[in-house]
């Protein structure tokens, strides 16, 4: 899921548009979006309980409930793997992103609020997946955190606002294809995950597949360090 440019720096001249809007650093937001990001990583952890594991008395009855909670493990990997390419996208974004106005902040508060239910989002995935809303809720989560990253990288792309700096055009483009790309894969995955449930995740999986069916196409075009595959 890469929606970020790739690097080819130059330097963008401040207008009159961005003086006139309340910019800030980034210094500040990418401290605290680090920091939730990593607190909801390391709850993901509370979802697997050997609470449930009950006396042992012997190897083959320990892997036995062992197995029993792979499940649960399963689903806390699933959510740590897609966290931490949440994180890598935000990265990647923040890169070329030196100042912010006032509505990439909120933009980003409400991805951040996606992020810190994925714990609990996790959690009935694992418990009531037998229910439909209790298996496509998790996918659900990631589709809206997908949604309002998408929404702040077109927001801070925009020509208008001038808010990226160091991007070509054609990166910026490239980007914005990948957003929706991604996005647009998050969708089917809350779609298959009404039927398997989190097995739907690995749809993820085609992400470099479908990257390369779009450059073939010329959807996502060349740019000087990253020519088209031909």
């Amino acid at each position: 899921m890469s929606s970020s440019p790739e690097p080819e720096r130059h330097a963008a001249p401040t207008t009159a548009t961005t003086a006139r809007r309340t910019v800030l650093s980034t210094r500040r937001l990418e401290s605290y979006t680090d920091g939730v990001f990593a607190i909801a990583a390391t709850l993901l952890v509370l979802n697997v309980s050997v609470d449930s594991i009950g006396v042992v008395t012997s190897n083959a009855e320990f892997l036995r409930q062992v197995n029993a909670l792979a499940p649960s493990i399963l689903n806390v990997v699933i959510s740590f793997l897609l966290l931490s390419l949440l994180w890598l996208i935000h990265v990647r974004q923040f890169e070329f992103i030196p100042r912010v106005d006032t509505t990439i902040i909120w933009l980003n508060n409400f991805r951040l609020l996606g992020v810190v239910l994925v714990p609990f989002t996790t959690s009935l995935n694992d418990e009531l997946s037998r229910y439909l809303l209790g298996r496509t809720l998790l996918p659900l989560n990631f589709f809206v955190i997908l949604l309002f990253s998408t929404w702040q990288w077109f927001h801070a792309s925009s020509p208008r606002r001038q808010l990226v700096h160091g991007a070509s055009a054609t990166a910026v483009h490239n980007a914005r294809v990948n957003n929706v790309s991604a996005l647009s894969q998050s969708f089917a995955v809350v779609l298959l995950a009404t039927l398997v449930g989190s097995p739907a995740f690995f749809l993820f999986a085609l992400d470099p597949l479908i990257a390369l069916v779009l450059r073939r196409l010329g959807v996502l075009r060349p740019t000087p360090d990253e020519p088209v595959a031909g």
